[in-house]
């Protein structure tokens, strides 16, 4: 059959149009040249991949004995802390995080916290961020669920394809931003991959070292776990307590060599020492006063990444500002010989929040 030439050009259109609409679709797919950071770490799995985390990343202030850190969220993701390690309580139908309890130290709401968390990531769309929630009154995967949602965090949220996953398993970098699913948001109990698939249970997929450590050593063995730990990513908790009337609390007076790249009791040692242990690198570092060390934590983790770190700003002054406050226990700060702030509480302060402490059941006598 010869056609007419009037019909011969919109029929090879047609016949064309799938082809060419597949070329040009495939052109339009997102595809990351550059994956927090560093063009190498695109195509390198999750789950081999060393992120710093800010340990208790919520509790913020400069005159508490109950903060861990010196500025907010937003300052600590523009410095590259890609871990966010919160404590989730029920405060009257609220989720809120606290420290330990919301009588002594009140971060505000977990709506709040996501918020901002989704504000930077919206700004940022080149980086995968994780969250652990320490689910510290076994509230309901439903109800963070209402609260991920509110703050639109959900739609950003990753599911992995089962409720198990071993390091080797998890998505590159680059597919993790490719596809729009960049946060990994980990809960310590009550997960419930059915229910809520992008609540993804902490210790059947990453197993800890010891917390609360108040002497240099910082081992690296399994302290908590619920999974195969030669399977399991890992997370290291690196950040040095000292003894308050027999109470664990961060002692900021020595955190430049806590956070430090070597060095007795360092981050890089602990680092080294885990990775020679286990054949691999930790995948998670939770550190204490982040910006001490001027970058330091973030060296550590660009050598175990086996990249260059070179901020294009410097991190934040150690020490941080009263304007970043939101302790509700004051006492005065001091400077210690190293440079860092010592914490000086008020007598009738630490008094009455001891006596908060002492009314907690005694498996949370503990400031993690």
């Amino acid at each position: 059959m010869r056609l007419s030439p009037h019909l011969a050009t919109p029929v090879v259109l047609s016949f064309l149009l799938p082809f060419v609409s597949g070329v040009y679709g495939s052109a339009t797919t997102r595809r990351a040249t550059t994956c927090n950071g560093h063009a190498e770490l695109c195509d390198r799995s999750f789950g081999n991949v060393t992120f710093v985390g800010a340990h208790d990343s919520y509790a913020v202030g400069t005159n508490s004995l109950f903060v861990n850190q010196d500025y907010d969220i937003t300052q600590q993701l523009n410095d590259g802390v890609r871990m966010l390690q919160s404590q989730a309580h029920n405060k009257n139908g609220v989720i809120e995080l606290c420290h330990t309890s919301c009588g002594l130290q009140d971060g505000g709401s977990l709506e709040d916290y996501l918020k901002k968390v989704k504000t930077w990531m919206d700004n940022n769309p080149n980086d995968v961020v994780s969250l652990l929630i320490v689910n510290s009154d076994n509230i309901a995967p439903s109800e963070y669920d209402t609260v991920f949602k509110s703050a639109g965090l959900d739609t950003l949220a990753y599911a992995p394809s089962s409720a198990t996953l071993a390091a080797s398993d998890w998505p590159t970098l680059g597919t993790l931003i490719d596809s729009g699913k960049r946060l990994v948001a980990f809960l310590s109990t009550t997960a419930d991959f059915t229910s809520v698939p992008y609540l993804i249970d902490e210790f059947t997929n990453v197993w800890e070292t010891a917390y609360d450590v108040t002497d240099t050593t910082f081992d690296c063995n399994v302290n908590r776990t619920n999974g195969d730990t030669s399977t399991q990513m890992y997370l290291i908790n690196h950040f040095l307590d000292k003894l308050i009337a027999g109470v664990p609390a961060p002692d900021s007076s020595r955190a430049n060599s806590t956070n430090a790249v070597s060095g007795e009791g360092s981050l890089g040692v602990q680092v080294q020492t885990c990775a020679a242990q286990y054949s691999r690198n930790p995948n998670f570092m939770l550190v204490d006063f982040y910006e001490y060390g001027n970058g330091s934590v973030f060296q550590v983790a660009a050598d175990a990444n086996g990249v260059t770190y070179s901020p294009t700003t410097p991190v934040a002054t150690p020490g941080g500002s009263s304007s970043s406050s939101s302790s509700s226990s004051s006492g005065s700060v001091t400077s210690s010989p190293n440079g860092a702030m010592e914490l000086r509480v008020v007598p009738a302060q630490f008094a009455a929040s001891l006596a908060v402490v002492g009314g907690l059941a005694f498996g949370a006598l503990s400031l993690f």
